[in-house]
């Protein structure tokens, strides 16, 4: 009777996390794509738009296209197609159903290791609905998030069932789910530093024979997390993602990366002010506030070793969040985002946990009973729960379409230049190039050494008839990134349109070498070396 009883309330905290899931985010079937790499992965792509084929996987497996190597979320973007074809409705719905599926999987993670049902329900409840997860779940680019979440909760339920009866029969899923992840996002790199952890709480396996016993096993998961580095390094730098010390420095990437640490703790406890893009500051930080949040991490680490083996719990949530940040904290800074909701998808896990077992262990220091605690506790809990499904209902709102996202980025972060920029696309698309203009000159105010919007400023200012302004705007782009072969191309174009044809070759000549498979440059370069040929 009593297993019945248990089994039912399972079903029951299942149904939940799917209704919650569901009342944030079941609006995204009737969102659009976004501009925000969602042309890119899907819109634009014809190796996804081809569908399920032969030749479109071998692509998925060998490509390093938009600076990742992730096969597998490519194999589902293309799977998406043949079953929606461009359809944004249905895309954003598997995003949905892959989110509720990990949030129901975390749950039965956490029960099987701990018995601990309110607790493990209330932390499933707030990865299902925090509204930091936004971002992961409604931009249907982040299916590389939701995916790999799927098989980062699958093998740690088979590394639970591999630690309670090791074998190689059991090991094996483990490898294996976890290649699988690799293959979807190379941010489970860290999974096998928290199977450590697991095996410190809830496991209570390290404590009794040492991390160092346990380490061998780990060795071959250890190896494919440095094979998953080098291949994702190697696409991000050959794609041109990976900026240069000069740009950030590592005394600016540290500074950064501290902020950040603390920042993403705040936004979790006050989720305001939530954007699709936050500026990187550079060298702007106050050093007070990197000072500050350094002392902040120092003081809560010191808390996590004193509780080590008191509330083993803390030391484990603490470390999975500090240890699972680190790939997307900007030690290693790809693009020129100061952070990002979506990093927190998996690491907010560890501070949640931290929650859910530490405020019930804070009452029963205050001498209360597990009844008082219950009752204390059941209100404020559900009403946390609550007010993070509006807040979350309403984030996921600005998803809606490009010009909603990037105003109401515009809106809560100062002097977004990628907000402006990507504004004013959106606008030049629409054909409202004055407004257009008016937002890249924004972009450039806020930013002078961006190149994209000098680029596209002067494609809109060509367009208006006004080339001796788009030329300037060219040189400037190709001046700030020498290797902007789109920009090189477009400015030889001009070039050879005003008569100044050794120019317009040499552009042309850069563009090529900055992109050999630049096509369009190498077709403006014969074309322009026919007509010098016939005019000779």
């Amino acid at each position: 009777m009593g297993n019945q009883k248990n089994n039912r309330t399972l079903v029951i905290i299942c149904i939940l996390l799917v209704v919650s899931v569901i009342a944030i985010y079941l609006q995204t079937t009737g969102f659009d794509f976004v501009g925000f790499d969602d042309d890119d992965y899907i819109t634009k792509n014809p190796n996804i738009q081809n569908g399920i084929n032969f030749k479109s996987i071998v692509w998925a497996f060998t490509s390093t296209y938009a600076s990742n190597w992730h096969p597998l979320t490519w194999i589902s973007h293309m799977l998406d197609v043949e079953l929606f074809e461009l359809d944004p409705s249905g895309h954003h719905l598997v995003n949905v159903i892959l989110h509720t599926a990990n949030s129901i999987l975390l749950f039965l993670v956490l029960i099987a290791t701990t018995q601990r049902l309110w607790a493990s329900a209330f932390v499933a409840a707030l990865f299902a609905v925090h509204p930091l997860h936004v971002e992961s779940v409604a931009w249907i680019s982040e299916r590389k998030d939701v995916l790999s979440t799927l098989f980062w909760m699958l093998a740690m339920l088979a590394y639970v069932q591999y630690a309670r009866k090791p074998s190689v029969q059991r090991y094996l899923p483990v490898a294996l789910v976890f290649t699988l992840g690799l293959m979807a996002k190379p941010m489970l790199v860290t999974l096998p530093v928290v199977f450590l952890m697991l095996d410190w709480w809830p496991l209570v396996r390290s404590r009794e024979k040492g991390f160092l016993s346990y380490m061998p096993e780990k060795l071959p998961l250890f190896a494919l997390s440095v094979l998953s580095c080098i291949v994702t390094y190697a696409a991000q730098q050959r794609g041109g993602s990976v900026a240069t010390l000069e740009a950030f420095t590592i005394g600016v990437r540290a500074a950064n990366a501290i902020t950040a640490y603390v920042a993403y703790i705040g936004k979790m406890f006050w989720p305001y002010r939530l954007a699709a893009f936050y500026p990187h500051p550079g060298s702007g930080l106050p050093v007070w506030q990197t000072v500050g949040a350094a002392l902040i991490l120092i003081a809560i680490t010191g808390v996590a070793v004193w509780l080590a083996r008191s509330r083993p719990y803390f030391i484990v949530g603490w470390l999975w969040y500090i240890v699972t940040l680190i790939p997307v904290i900007g030690l290693v800074q790809v693009g020129n985002q100061a952070m990002a909701d979506r990093y927190t998808y998996i690491p907010l896990i560890g501070l949640f946990i931290i929650i859910a077992w530490g405020v019930p262990d804070l009452l029963a220091l205050m001498c209360l009973n597990e009844r008082t605690r219950a009752a204390v506790l059941t209100v404020p809990a559900a009403f946390v729960l609550f007010v993070l499904i509006l807040i979350a209902h309403a984030q996921t709102g600005y998803w809606r379409d490009d010009i909603t996202l990037w105003n109401h980025a515009i809106a809560v972060t100062p002097n977004n230049a990628t907000a402006y920029f990507n504004l004013g696309c959106d606008y030049y698309f629409q054909g409202d190039v004055q407004k257009a203009i008016r937002y890249y000159n924004k972009a450039i105010k806020a930013n002078p050494n961006f190149a994209w919007p000098h680029y596209n400023l002067a494609i809109a200012l060509e367009d208006l008839g006004r080339p001796q302004e788009a030329l300037y705007h060219y040189k400037r782009a190709v001046n700030i990134a020498p290797r902007f072969a789109q920009a090189h191309s477009n400015l030889g174009l001009l070039l050879a349109n005003m008569g100044r044809f050794k120019e317009a070759e040499r552009h042309y000549l850069m563009a090529i070498d900055a992109d050999p498979n630049y096509e369009i440059a190498r077709d403006n370069l014969a074309r322009l070396r026919e007509f010098l040929g016939k005019k000779q």
